[in-house]
């Protein structure tokens, strides 16, 4: 029998937003991720943003035993050239059949409506499985669910640098100060997910150097435990 569900690709971060996208696509019987689309640095080698070393992205990608298609952009990205590479790495998917993207976003409505408006350009349609949840529900399920993320980068002009390098648990929501979103929706601060119900087995990682970047941003490295 011909499997009805619809074919999805999915953005993904390597953290909790996205993981939690998947969690609910998973439980989704009308669609079917057949991959993770994610965006690296070239040069640093490293996830867009969240600056996770792409060893750490790839084990995410076979504990969730789903294909990787890695988009390489250079660094400091102008959106042209985002925008260009992007558009090259969709077009093969969707000349096999594969018509929708998910993304992880929560409540930001000009980047859902960019996306929608970008892939509508190019013949596909954005999905967004955890849009409008509550964000502290959201941030307490991902708990009780047994997820374990830690920070790998937080915006020192909302959150103090400290924060980099901690587990996100009861006692980080609990710390997070007022105005910080508790999903970090706003940028506040970005996750690796390392151990969770999407995957087969836990990635096993170990902190390493902090450092401060564009005098903003506070990453902690993350590194390969068995390394």
């Amino acid at each position: 029998m011909q499997d009805s569900r619809e074919p999805v690709l999915l953005s993904w971060s390597g953290g909790k937003d996205s993981a939690l996208a998947l969690h609910a696509l998973r439980h989704d019987p009308t669609v079917e991720v057949v991959g993770l689309l994610t965006t690296v640095t070239e040069e640093y080698d490293r996830i867009s943003m969240h600056g996770v070393r792409r060893v750490l992205l790839e084990r995410q990608a076979e504990a969730a035993g789903l294909p990787l298609h890695i988009v390489w952009i250079p660094p400091d990205c102008p959106n042209e050239i985002y925008e260009e590479r992007m558009a090259a790495a969709l077009a093969p998917h969707q000349k096999r059949g594969i018509r929708c993207v998910a993304f992880g976003d929560l409540f930001l409505e000009d980047i859902r409506a960019y996306r929608e408006g970008k892939l509508a350009s190019a013949g596909m349609e954005a999905l967004f499985p955890i849009w409008g949840c509550d964000t502290t529900a959201l941030g307490r399920d991902f708990i009780a669910q047994r997820f374990a993320a830690v920070l790998v980068c937080v915006d020192t002009h909302a959150l103090d640098a400290a924060f980099a390098g901690r587990a996100f648990d009861e006692s980080l929501l609990h710390d997070l100060p007022p105005g910080v979103d508790p999903c970090g929706e706003n940028g506040e601060f970005h996750t690796f997910v390392h151990a969770g119900p999407i995957f087969r087995a836990p990635i096993h990682v170990r902190l390493g150097v902090r450092e401060t970047r564009l005098e903003r941003f506070r990453y902690c490295d993350l590194e390969a435990a068995d390394q």
